[in-house]
């Protein structure tokens, strides 16, 4: 049975796509100048190899986009979604693994936050990304542009619900710590090697009672006391980052 496709725009998350030979790119729709530049940049590369390519205008490109008003920049891709292992999967093949870290998101459902996560969780290393099937949109153009080709380069485990995946990974030696902005306790005194989860809420809600009780840890991002929180990707971002200096 032939996989539904959906549309990613954008020079980076296009240019990704069409590097990973795990991806399935159907079509290319771009304007004569992106191609050259494209070409120009990739030299040694055979980017497109045997996708099919269709010249379009700016203005062509901009009705593909539909109304997401996002810069596609000259790119649009026609793609497959990209098979991921199951997280038990990756526990099973990761279990002599020292070190690990993977991100849960809890409500976070904004196409805009989940891929600048994304981007920062590939920055800093993280190993992959637990959300909540239902609620990820996963053909979102918004998404993958945010993301800025980092979709290509994380494993995305999409699971029913996070309180149940967390529960196994606990039995899995995973330590589960935490973001809630009612904590005192500051995570960059935390020793982070090990396996951890590092669990985030929505902005709106923060993390649920039930899913707050699963955590080992309940950690606070200390800032300046003018501002009250950061948004969720940034803190993501802030937390990823310590994390990465501090076990290199």
């Amino acid at each position: 049975m032939k996989k539904t496709t959906f549309l990613i725009v954008g020079k980076h998350p296009v240019l990704e796509a069409l590097k990973n030979p795990n991806r399935k790119v159907e079509r290319v729709f771009l304007t004569e100048d992106a191609q050259k530049k494209l070409n120009k940049e990739n030299q040694s590369l055979n980017l497109f190899g045997t996708v099919s390519i269709f010249y379009r205008s700016r203005k062509e490109l901009d009705n593909l986009c539909g109304r997401d008003e996002t810069a596609h920049q000259g790119l649009v891709a026609e793609v497959e979604q990209l098979e991921h292992i199951t997280l038990k999967e990756f526990v099973k093949e990761n279990e002599t693994k020292k070190n690990i870290n993977l991100i849960a998101l809890e409500e976070v459902s904004d196409p805009r936050n989940i891929g600048s996560i994304i981007r920062s969780a590939v920055a800093f290393g993280i190993d992959g990304l637990l959300v909540k099937e239902r609620s990820f949109p996963s053909k979102s153009k918004l998404l993958y542009k945010s993301a800025s080709g980092g979709t290509e380069h994380i494993k995305i485990f999409k699971v029913s619900n996070i309180n149940t995946a967390i529960k196994f990974l606990k039995t899995k030696e995973f330590w589960v710590s935490a973001f809630d902005s009612n904590s005192n306790k500051d995570f960059t005194k935390n020793n982070w090697d090990g396996k951890n989860v590092l669990l985030f809420g929505s902005e709106g809600f923060g993390i649920k009672t039930k899913t707050l009780e699963k955590a080992d840890f309940i950690y606070k991002v200390h800032m300046n006391k003018n501002i009250d929180s950061l948004n969720i990707s940034n803190t993501v971002s802030v937390v990823c980052h310590h994390i990465f200096q501090s076990t290199k």
